[in-house]
C-alpha cells in the first residue's frame, strides 16, 4: 500500500481527535499549531514528502535538537524555548503517531518520543495582593479600551479562568447578572470538564461598565475595539495575553505577568486564606489533585514564617 506524506494526514488526524477522541476544539487547534512546527522542520530538511513508515528515531532526535535551539520571542531572559513548551510540541507529535497506530498505518512507535525532563522543580509565578491591586487600577477606565481591559483583569482574578476560557465567553452568558452584585456561571473548561466560576461584585461592576459602552451586536463578551471592520471581533488568547503584559509593564511590576500568572495569584490567594486544596482544585477545574499541589509550595513558606513567629515553643527556657 502506498502511504501519503506526513503533512497530508493532518486534516484526517484533527477530525479523528475531534470525533473519535472527543477532544475539545482548543486542544485540537493546539495540536494543529504544534504539528505545523514539525512540518516546518520537515520542510527545512527536505523531508516534507516523508511517509509515516519512513520517520525514524533519528529524525525525532534531530527535531528535538532543533526545538531546543529555537529562539523564544516572548521571554527575553530565556532566549530558547522552555522545556515545558518543547514538551507540548513533542506530545502533539506523539499523538500524531498514535493516530497512525490506531489506523493500522506503519509508523514509529510512540514510546520512541521521549519527553524532556524538567531540570528543576516547577515554580509558581504569582502576584501578591498589593501588586494585583496596582495592576487592576492601571487601565484608564475613562476610555472604552480601558474599561474593557479593567473588566478583563478583574474577571481573570475573580474567577481564576484560563485565558482560553475567558476568550470564549459570550455576552449572553452574563445576561443573568444584569441586576446582581454576585454571579456564578457554569463553564466547560479544559478537557470538556465542567465547573462553576464566580464573578465578584467588583468584576461584575466593570463588566457592566464596559458593556454600557458597546454599540455592536457581536456575541463575544470581550472584543477588539480597533482593526479592520471585516475582521473577527472576538479577542484572541494572544490578544488577552498582550493586554495583561501591557498593564504589567505600565504598573511597574517586578514580574511580567500573563493571564496564567493571575490565575496562579487567584489560587495562591485562596490557599493563603486557608481554603483547603480540594476546594482550590474545584475552583481551578483541575482533574488531578497533583496539579493543584504545586500551590502548597507557595503557602508552606508563609506557614513556616507564622510558626516561627507565633509558636509558643520559642519561649521555653529548657
Amino acid at each position: 500500500m502506498v502511504y501519503k506524506a506526513l503533512p497530508q494526514y493532518l486534516s484526517d488526524f484533527l477530525d479523528y481527535c475531534e470525533v473519535e477522541k472527543g477532544l475539545s476544539s482548543i486542544t485540537t487547534k493546539n495540536y494543529s499549531r504544534f504539528l505545523a512546527r514539525f512540518f516546518e522542520w520537515l520542510k527545512k530538511n527536505n523531508l516534507e514528502r516523508i511517509t509515516p513508515e519512513g520517520l525514524t528515531a533519528d529524525h525525532v532526535w534531530k527535531y528535538r535538537l532543533w526545538l531546543s535551539r529555537l529562539p523564544n520571542s516572548v521571554r527575553k531572559l530565556n532566549p530558547n524555548l522552555t522545556i515545558s513548551t518543547q514538551t507540548r510540541y513533542l506530545i502533539a507529535l506523539r499523538a500524531f503517531l498514535a493516530y497512525f497506530h490506531e489506523k493500522d498505518i506503519p509508523s514509529l512507535p510512540t514510546e520512541k518520543i521521549k519527553l524532556p525532563k524538567e531540570k528543576r522543580e516547577r515554580l509558581v509565578k504569582f502576584l501578591p495582593l498589593d501588586q494585583i491591586e496596582k495592576l487592576l487600577g492601571t487601565p484608564n477606565t475613562k476610555t472604552e479600551t480601558g474599561a474593557r481591559d479593567r473588566a478583563i483583569l478583574e474577571t481573570l482574578f475573580s474567577t481564576g479562568l484560563r485565558v482560553a476560557e475567558l476568550a470564549a465567553l459570550d455576552r449572553k452568558q452574563l445576561a443573568g447578572a444584569k441586576n446582581k452584585t454576585e454571579f456564578e456561571l457554569s463553564i466547560i473548561g479544559k478537557g470538556s470538564y465542567p465547573r462553576i466560576v464566580y464573578f465578584s461584585e467588583r468584576a461584575l461592576y466593570w463588566i457592566k461598565e464596559y458593556l454600557l459602552r458597546r454599540t455592536d451586536e457581536d456575541d463575544a463578551l470581550f472584543i477588539r475595539l480597533k482593526g479592520p471592520t471585516n475582521a473577527p471581533l472576538r479577542l484572541t488568547t494572544r490578544g488577552i495575553e498582550a493586554i495583561v503584559q501591557k498593564y504589567t509593564k505600565a504598573a511597574g511590576l517586578p514580574v511580567l505577568a500573563t493571564p496564567h500568572t493571575i490565575r496562579h495569584s487567584f489560587a495562591t490567594d485562596l490557599m493563603t486564606q486557608g481554603v483547603d486544596i480540594r476546594t482550590v482544585q474545584e475552583f481551578l477545574g483541575h482533574r488531578n489533585i497533583a496539579t493543584t499541589q504545586v500551590y502548597t509550595h507557595v503557602t508552606s513558606k508563609r506557614l513556616r514564617d507564622i510558626h516561627k513567629k507565633f509558636h509558643g515553643g520559642r519561649k521555653l527556657e529548657n
